[in-house]
């Protein structure tokens, strides 16, 4: 006699899956994120280039008016 139970393997398979399922979500997760991290860190430096530009013109400026 064979000892493989057909009903235990069933539920094992359904599992396997169920499991299948969820790491193919996770991986679009992580994508998705990886995305939003990636447009993150371009918003970034747009920013610190926005910044760095209104403060030069700002020092520009005062330096004028100054009179050095």
């Amino acid at each position: 006699m064979s000892d493989i139970d057909p009903v235990k393997v069933g539920v094992m398979w359904q599992k396997v899956e169920a499991m299948e399922k969820e790491v193919t979500e996770m991986r679009q997760d992580i994508k998705e994120l990886l995305a939003m991290a990636n447009k993150g860190r371009g918003g970034f430096w747009v920013g610190m280039m926005v910044v760095s530009a209104l403060s030069t013109f700002i020092g520009y400026v005062t330096h004028l008016f100054a009179g050095k």
